[in-house]
């Protein structure tokens, strides 16, 4: 087994040094930021990262003028979790995201966004697509939005396309700066670029620096491309390459759903076209060499549902079009295991990071935010626990010193805690699972996540063993209890600061 790292602070503070420098000579003023989210997109899914059947020219080129981060992880295994995460630079668990947003759940106007801290810096802010972290429409709930949030300017659904909402296909549910919009005869990652790229072209103020957050409804569910995308994989050399595919080692249905996949590749194909655009108008506007583009996803793909999962007392069958995947990794969304949070991670930001770059340094979605603030010189809020750092080395291979180690927990709710470990935490290459105890008849299940401690554990180098299949704890039982105490002081902290909430 490989050694953890040695601390190298003074090294890693040059090189912190030297990065700042290159990024304050690039432009006399600071850089644009876009953040571009897709949503359930897996490790696995796009060709940069080895996906043989999906076409994804844009976003490949993109990976070839910047960084590819191979360890590169969203703040959560579910949607709001994950989302709650980049924008505070905080594990979703201490701002009350145990699972995904609802009537009692959503981001307090307590919180500190990224939006809030570049406005302060002099920014125009910009968000579009799926927010999940309130409720928009305002006959239902008045919470937070991302007005309250720091954002300028918005055109937003508060969840994804759903058949009720008219689909990815003519979307009915978009709001626009507060005013509902109507339907949108449009599909939905196209309607939130061209909004994007009108507001780069038409709207936006020249004279300031800017920060847009653009997170796309797909390849999430309802599942449906135009056929134009589909049809390029409707053919019997995709169907022999699917068989191939690896699901995080978590089974899917009996049923054949392969008719299904061509609508998954196609909406996958379909969002590398609507990203490809806006990188165009970014160019077009004379805006690429000044621009910080990060591209990520907010957790691992989605499965179909199984018995398993659902015990046989529900179903879903929109989920039978879920043919995304980790790749090699273990999990799936949901899942503490890499699958279900590492991602994909590309970053281009011409002349201070190097292009065609392969960094296998962890990179966390809680670091977005104070790695943010160190590229503009804005300052990370200090009157909060911020579980992020400044990560830019990771952008340039170097190691990335911590505070503590990075840790994930599962999103707690009914259908998750008895099929799934509950946490995960990485130190260097060492990955620890743990499981709490289990649940008793009659203990309630809120009632035994606020007092339950990791029980069981395994351990598992991933430099070597990705697919965490290959459980090392009793070959170290030193480095365990040592995690182990770690990770309980962290769960313990971040879980109790969301309770109190």
């Amino acid at each position: 087994m490989k050694p953890l790292l040695r601390r190298m602070p003074l090294l890693c503070s040059i090189a912190l040094l030297l990065f700042a420098y290159c990024v304050a000579q690039a432009s006399d003023r600071p850089p644009n930021v876009i953040i571009f989210l897709a949503d359930d997109l897996g490790y696995g899914d796009l060709a940069c990262y080895g996906n043989p059947i999906v076409q994804t020219p844009n976003l490949d080129q993109f990976a070839r003028e910047g960084v590819r981060l191979t360890d590169c992880h969203a703040g959560g295994t579910v949607c709001s979790p994950s989302r709650a995460a980049l924008l505070t630079g905080r594990n979703p668990y201490r701002s009350g995201f145990f699972y995904i947003h609802g009537k009692d759940t959503y981001l307090k106007d307590e919180e500190i966004t990224l939006a809030e801290v570049l406005k302060d810096q002099g920014y125009e802010t910009g968000f579009w697509g799926k927010w999940h972290l309130s409720t928009l429409e305002k006959t239902h709930y008045v919470h937070p939005g991302p007005s309250e949030q720091g954002f300028d300017y918005w055109m937003g659904t508060t969840l994804n396309a759903f058949d009720k909402l008219g689909g990815p296909r003519r979307p009915k549910a978009f709001i626009k700066n507060g005013d509902p919009v109507g339907t949108v005869d449009a599909w939905y990652c196209d309607v939130i670029v061209d909004d994007a790229r009108d507001w780069l072209v038409n709207h936006r103020s020249k004279q300031k620096p800017f920060f847009m957050y653009v997170c796309s409804h797909e390849p999430h569910t309802p599942i449906d491309p135009p056929a134009k995308y589909s049809s390029r994989y409707d053919n019997a050399e995709v169907e022999q390459l699917e068989k191939q595919t690896q699901y995080g080692q978590i089974s899917r249905p009996k049923k054949d759903i392969s008719a299904n996949k061509k609508d998954y590749y196609g909406t996958v194909n379909q969002l590398d076209d609507a990203f490809g655009r806006l990188m165009k108008t970014l160019e077009e506007e004379g805006l690429r060499e000044n621009t910080l583009v990060l591209f990520t996803s907010d957790n691992g793909p989605e499965t179909p549902v199984t018995i398993e999962e659902s015990l046989g007392q529900w179903e879903d069958p929109i989920r039978d079009k879920c043919f995304g995947t980790p790749g090699v990794l273990r999990g799936m969304k949901r899942f503490p295991y890499e699958g279900g949070h590492r991602v994909p991670g590309l970053v281009r930001l011409p002349g201070v990071i190097p292009a065609g770059t392969e960094s296998h340094v962890l990179f966390n979605g809680t670091d977005i935010l104070p790695t943010v603030c160190g590229l503009t010189g804005a300052n990370v809020p200090t009157n909060r626990n911020v579980d992020g750092v400044d990560a830019s080395d990771a952008f340039l291979g170097k190691t990335v010193q911590r505070g503590h180690s990075a840790i994930w927990f599962y999103p707690h709710h009914g259908d998750t805690w008895f099929r799934m470990p509950q946490i995960s935490m990485r130190q260097g290459d060492l990955t620890l699972i743990a499981w709490l105890p289990k649940r008793t008849e009659g203990v309630s299940l809120d009632e035994w996540f606020a007092t339950s401690d990791p029980d069981r554990v395994a351990l598992y180098d991933v430099s070597i063993d990705p697919g965490q299949s290959n459980d090392i704890a009793t070959k170290h039982p030193e480095i365990v209890s040592s995690m182990k105490k770690e990770m309980t002081a962290l769960w313990r902290e971040m879980r109790d600061e969301g309770l109190s909430k």
